[in-house]
């Protein structure tokens, strides 16, 4: 089964816990020193909000499923909206996490992340100590990006200008 998946970048954590605890009505399922998320189930979504270098707003869209094979059926329907442009990260540590994932961009330049979360994590990622680096997440590279956001991943797309490295 699907969960709706919304990774929010806000500047100050403990306040937005605070507003978001207050609209859904509930504390968060896990909290960190940088992260919070709330696994809401009417609707099933997976809320989610970090402290780590991105401009603030909406830093990424997904879904995440409950199996392999749902994972495998969202990969197929990511090529097929944008061939040859899915970044397969297959297994990785994220947002305190381990999950097996693929991202693609929306036209709008907004990345969208499929995965599956086999186990907890301790740490936000492969590499906390750069935080912006700490998941492979596919940014656009713009004016209103934090600089150290610009180190964070790409699509491999020519359509998208990035300065930082690329996973994959």
């Amino acid at each position: 089964m699907k969960r709706f998946h919304v990774h929010i970048a806000v500047t100050n954590l403990e306040d937005s816990i605070n507003f978001y605890s207050k609209l859904f009505g509930q504390q968060p399922t896990k909290r960190q020193d940088d992260y919070a998320k709330w696994m809401l189930e009417e609707p099933r979504v997976n809320f989610a909000i970090s402290s780590r270098g991105h401009a603030p707003g909406v830093d990424h869209f997904g879904f995440q499923v409950d199996s392999r094979e749902e994972l495998a059926a969202l990969k197929q329907l990511a090529e097929a909206a944008s061939p040859g442009q899915v970044l397969n990260q297959g297994e990785a540590a994220c947002c305190y996490a381990k999950s097996e994932k693929h991202w693609t961009i929306d036209p709008q330049g907004l990345a969208w992340e499929d995965f599956h979360t086999v186990s907890e994590a301790l740490e936000f990622g492969d590499d906390t100590e750069n935080q912006a680096g700490a998941c492979c997440i596919p940014v656009r590279s713009s004016e209103r990006d934090a600089p150290s956001a610009k180190a964070a991943c790409c699509i491999p797309n020519s359509a998208i200008e990035s300065t930082g490295a690329c996973c994959g």
